[in-house]
């Protein structure tokens, strides 16, 4: 069944017994992310989590059912998160819908799928599932959204600061909660000692400048133009700049080609979606949005945030490749986007 976010937000706080699985999809991805974090806290940190994805869902499609129905190792609570989920979970969906028994919730983050995909309508359709589209705030609701993801943190923000995180974060729910973390570690405030978030303190952490020299990165890699891609590469090397400051860039602006196709659907016109976009998109990046969204249609772009989201969690690996990963993956999707052209 569909659900609004207050009602998605109060099932994930303290998930039904009735409802199975809570599908999250949608062009913000963060927003999605965020959602999923409540029932991770609902679950609380001794809960046993499965992951599973799309492509071990298609393999083995009964296996989700049996987790789902499944007591934990331990004793503990348990609970299974999907990513990447597509249309080749369908039937492992169905499968778990139709099963005598459950007991574990599952929740399905599925990207910009469409609300006529099989997925969807599956969820969509039965009352044994939650679903819900995050789309990108306006910058209203991205002003408020900073000042929560703040209050969280110990730090309060007035209503203009809200509002200039939001816009330099191109109201990305996950680069505000960026901003908003650094602010709260650069006063040191925390829930028990709360602090006054200051217009000097975020000018002093402000990613603008950052977001200024990725920039040519990004429209490297989405672009396809392998060479001014190594060329970047290069630069980030000699600074000694580490490649995992260049995934949240690059999703933001996945991100945005997502939400630019979302409202070509509902306006059928390109220019009348850019423009939709506000501040969003920078002026010197107009030409280089324009081609990419033509570049990268929305089922492409929900696989390339997927990606850039295992580049992302590649760097946090310490045991992990890292940089390495990561530079392979951006001359990947580079070669892919040389390919669209």
């Amino acid at each position: 069944m569909k659900a609004n976010r207050p009602q998605m937000e109060k099932a994930l706080d303290a998930p039904p017994a009735d409802i199975r699985i809570f599908l999250l999809y949608g062009p913000d991805e963060a927003g999605s992310m965020a959602l999923a974090k409540r029932l991770e806290r609902a679950m609380g940190e001794g809960a046993e989590r499965i992951d599973l994805d799309g492509p071990a869902l298609r393999s083995d499609p009964a296996r989700l059912a049996d987790e789902a129905a499944a007591l934990s190792m331990f004793g503990d609570k348990r609970w299974i998160r999907i990513s990447g989920a597509g249309e080749e979970s369908v039937p492992a969906v169905q499968a778990l819908l139709e099963a005598p028994q459950a007991g574990n919730p599952v929740i399905a983050i599925a990207g910009a799928i469409k609300n006529t995909s099989k997925l969807a309508k599956t969820c969509l359709d039965n009352p044994a599932a939650m679903a819900f589209a995050s789309y990108a705030p306006d910058e209203r609701e991205a002003g408020h959204i900073a000042i929560a993801q703040a209050r969280e943190l110990g730090l309060r923000l007035s209503p203009d600061l809200g509002r200039r995180i939001a816009d330099v974060a191109g109201n990305d729910r996950a680069l505000m909660a960026g901003e908003v973390e650094k602010i709260a570690l650069y006063l040191d405030a925390s829930p028990e000692a709360p602090k006054e978030a200051t217009e000097e303190a975020f000018d002093a952490l402000s990613a603008q400048s950052a977001e200024a020299d990725i920039g040519p990165l990004v429209n490297a890699v989405l672009g396809g133009d392998i060479d001014a891609l190594h060329h970047e590469l290069s630069m980030l090397a000699a600074s000694a700049t580490p490649l995992a400051s260049v995934t949240r860039p690059l999703l933001n602006r996945a991100m945005l080609i997502a939400q630019i196709h979302a409202e070509i659907e509902r306006t059928g016109s390109l220019d009348r979606a850019m423009e939709s976009q506000g501040r969003a998109i920078f002026w010197k990046d107009k030409a280089h949005v324009g081609r990419q969204v033509r570049s990268w249609n929305l089922d492409a772009v929900s696989r390339l945030m997927h990606r850039l989201l295992d580049a992302e969690r590649a760097t946090r690996d310490s045991r992990g490749p890292g940089d390495v990963a990561v530079r392979q993956e951006l001359l990947t999707i580079a070669r892919q986007a040389a390919r669209s052209r």
